[in-house]
């Protein structure tokens, strides 16, 4: 009989939770846990708590606890913000530094020897299946928030959007030349801006304007880089949709320009079909619409 799906992720859990010691309270023979030496890898100097907590999906109470481990140990301190006591900020001291060290080190050994016993090629099924692996795992960890389109998130989105249109447009991209939209028909009821975040960092945006009596307007469907291939793009398109939906739309549509050819292929593939110029975008050369379903599923956010 064939395993089960959950079966094989079951055994993959044990296996490797086993293998790299996450067992073990004195992990890779520190005096803590893996979580609290995983937090201690996560703290720049001045990191913003809640920021670590996003970007390791920590409960708030667990993530207060792990400090004050470490604090006991004297290698955290954390503080308030001068210009709001409910922000909070961590940064290691000079032997949380030095541990961070040793931690490293060890963790390099720890890597070296799930290596060794293997040949040439095993090593090199093995640290593909990882990265692969990886890949497919962070696809469950991206979320997608409604989000202030004047926030350092929504800033840094759009700017590399922009950047990106620019290394890629021939001639560059001028924001000022496109049609918008501005901040204010981005915040409801006019529009949204979707972002997309994995391991609490923007990642992707996607943007709706809405007209009355008239098809929504899909803008800024932007994707980084570094999460490509993982279906981000998708999810955020979908979940524009379902948004227009609910704000009564019955039809969306968006204008792309022609050298953005993974997008134009995700348009047709969602079922998006070409339509004739419906606005003087002065850089797009393909428009599309597509018709909504009477029923649509809850946002995913």
């Amino acid at each position: 009989m064939e395993e089960s799906p959950v079966n094989i992720v079951r055994s993959f859990n044990r296996t490797v939770t086993q293998r790299i010691g996450a067992l073990n309270d004195e992990y890779l023979s520190r005096d803590r846990p893996l979580g609290a030496s995983r937090v201690m890898w996560d703290i720049d100097d001045g990191s913003d708590v809640k920021d670590v907590r996003e970007r390791l999906g920590l409960d708030a109470g667990y993530l207060s606890r792990l400090l004050r481990q470490l604090e006991a140990q004297n290698l955290v301190r954390t503080r308030s913000a001068s210009y709001d006591h409910r922000v909070r900020y961590v940064e290691l001291t000079k032997a949380g530094h030095a541990e961070r060290a040793v931690l490293d080190e060890r963790s390099d050994e720890l890597a070296r020897s799930l290596l060794a016993p293997l040949n040439d090629q095993q090593r090199k099924r093995l640290l593909k299946a990882m990265a692969t692996v990886e890949s497919l795992l962070n696809v469950g960890l991206i979320r997608l928030r409604v989000e202030d389109p004047t926030s350092k998130a929504a800033f840094f989105c759009m700017h590399s959007y922009f950047d990106e249109l620019d290394a890629r447009f021939e001639g560059g991209f001028a924001p000022e030349r496109s049609l918008g939209p501005d901040a204010d028909e981005l915040v409801e009821p006019a529009g949204l801006l979707l972002v997309a975040y994995l391991h609490g960092q923007p990642v992707g945006c996607g943007a709706l304007r809405f007209k009355a009596e008239s098809p929504a307007d899909i803008k800024r469907l932007w994707v980084s880089t570094e999460v490509r291939g993982l279906g981000v793009g998708k999810r955020l398109l979908q979940e524009l949709e379902v948004r227009a939906r609910q704000h009564g739309a019955r039809t969306v549509r968006l204008d792309t320009n022609r050298v953005l050819r993974e997008a134009i292929s995700l348009y047709r593939s969602s079922g998006y079909r070409e339509v004739a110029a419906f606005n003087e975008e002065a850089y797009a050369h393909h428009w599309f619409e597509k018709d909504l379903p009477k029923k649509v599923p809850p946002p995913t956010t």
